[in-house]
């Protein structure tokens, strides 16, 4: 089911989610499909997002959801960073649609998670990857691309466009 995409300033973007528990692996499922329902209706009106993250519609737990070439489910992720190269990038999020924010991110991650059926996976992210599922992993912990501006100065995109 679509589900109301939490905009910039709710305070619940702003919580850690709690991990999910063995207990409640039943409600998975549905949550998986309001993520992906939630997506898809995002991409047919803005022409963007490979990902999203539970607490941005409403749902406090440790749960993202990825659709780039198939879908990804990764249930209670750790992330950890091999290196300490960073890179610049422009972020975008679709809990503040048409806005920019210049942020720092790590060029390469490995995410550490449960699949659909309970079990340790690990994924070893390089680029744009990297940079996507630590954008989608800081909202479990309440951290939005505001938070993170490497500087004072943001972007709305449709600026952009009209000076390119």
């Amino acid at each position: 089911m679509i589900k109301e995409i939490l905009k910039l300033g709710n305070p619940n973007l702003y919580e850690v989610s709690s991990e999910i528990g063995k207990d409640e692996a039943h409600k998975i499922p549905g949550w998986v499909t309001d993520l992906h329902d939630t997506l898809m209706n995002y991409r047919k009106i803005h022409g963007a997002g490979r990902a999203v993250a539970a607490p941005q519609i409403g749902v406090q737990k440790r749960l993202l959801y990825m659709y780039t070439d198939k879908p990804y489910v990764f249930i209670n992720p750790s992330i950890t960073f091999p290196e300490k190269d960073t890179f610049l990038v422009m972020d975008d999020c679709m809990s503040f649609p048409g806005l920019l924010v210049k942020v720092e991110r790590y060029k390469k991650a490995d995410i550490h998670f449960l699949d659909m059926n309970w079990t340790p996976q690990t994924m070893h992210l390089e680029g744009d990857l990297s940079e996507l599922l630590q954008h989608e992993y800081d909202h479990l912990d309440g951290i939005l691309a505001t938070m993170r501006a490497a500087d004072n100065r943001s972007l709305f995109m449709e600026e952009m466009k009209r000076n390119f």
